[in-house]
């Protein structure tokens, strides 16, 4: 038995080109939000429960009780096999010993340091507050004691003193201190915003690693706002740095300063093609944008003044001059 033809009828349509394809949908993926940045930002400001610090400082002192008494022992059990070695083991350890009690005295004077420039800080507003001309004078004698040595201020210190005798109240004196001295302080301080800015976001859109953001974003956050305290005078320690790391995130997080928002991304939009196209380099330049925000923020907490005369640094502006043109492809 045979079948009969089959006749197949196909739609005469047009054939499909290029010009007449329609065009490819859009991906539209989320904004990026600068994970790094907000998951370093939550756990650095984090509340600490008492319980937990006093867990954590009774196993601190367990191990270092533990460390102390086994290296006591390896010392003196080989000073009576081996005079010569037990001297050298003696002498290491005294060293190490000489070492942990500098750094104790280190951090001592960050933390002396840092009161010292918050207590400046807190004087200069009462002063403001209540037009104290006297104790704005004290709050300036003793920042030109604490600057007297920064070959930086020294035009500014010359400055001032030509030009104190014609202020006669306290916002005139502290804010002619702001322009003369603190001034190319500021400078210096924004810089290594911008610095750390562009760093944090060239790391993350570069290394494609899982923690190299996060990591990078750590590092260069601590070390930012360590030389912004220490361009201000207020140079901390590591331990000294880790907390007043930890005050200006928990600031922002709690006025809701690290939040994505249109004053953020508009002004990466210059950014170029390859931020728009890649979401990888969208997260490197919001992190390094909220580098910048965290930034700003460290020279409100770290400065010896409030802004007085001069505006305090745009976080916009700062933004721009830190990331504009950083991943540019385009001419």
């Amino acid at each position: 038995m045979t079948k009969g033809p089959i006749v197949i009828d196909l739609d005469s349509e047009a054939k499909e080109t290029p010009a007449t394809a329609p065009p490819v949908p859009e991906v539209q993926g989320d904004i990026p939000q600068g994970q790094a940045m907000k998951a370093l930002a939550q756990a650095a400001s984090r509340p600490r429960s008492p319980w937990a610090k006093w867990f954590w400082g009774a196993v601190t002192g367990l191990l270092g009780l533990i460390l102390s008494v086994a290296i006591w022992d390896f010392v003196t059990g080989l000073l009576t096999r081996n005079s010569v070695l037990g001297g050298v083991a003696l002498a290491l350890a005294g060293v190490v010993l000489l070492g942990l009690v500098l750094f104790g005295i280190r951090e001592l004077a960050g933390f002396a340091r840092l009161r010292r420039m918050d207590g400046l800080r807190k004087s200069a507003e009462q002063a403001l507050a209540e037009n104290d001309l006297a104790q704005a004078h004290r709050v300036k004698d003793r920042l030109l004691q604490t600057y007297s040595a920064r070959p930086d201020t020294s035009w500014g210190r010359a400055r001032l003193a030509e030009r104190e005798a014609d202020a006669f109240d306290a916002d005139t004196l502290l804010g002619l201190f702001e322009v003369e001295v603190l001034s190319p302080l500021d400078q210096a301080a924004q810089a290594e915003v911008q610095a750390a800015a562009r760093q944090v976001a060239t790391i993350t859109a570069l290394v494609p690693l899982a923690l190299a953001d996060l990591i990078s974003a750590l590092v260069a956050n601590l070390r930012m706002i360590r030389r912004i305290a220490e361009i201000y005078g207020g140079r901390s320690g590591v331990i000294g740095n880790w907390r007043l790391t930890r005050s200006v995130l928990t600031h922002l997080v709690a006025t809701g300063a690290l939040a994505v928002g249109d004053d953020m991304l508009e002004p990466l939009i210059g950014g170029g093609l390859l931020g728009k196209l890649s979401r990888r380099f969208g997260e490197g330049m919001v992190n390094g944008a909220l580098t910048a925000r965290v930034g700003v923020a460290a020279i409100e907490v770290c400065r010896p003044l409030p802004f007085v005369t001069t505006k305090k640094p745009s976080v916009r502006k700062t933004i721009q001059k830190a990331l504009s043109g950083l991943f540019k492809s385009e001419s």
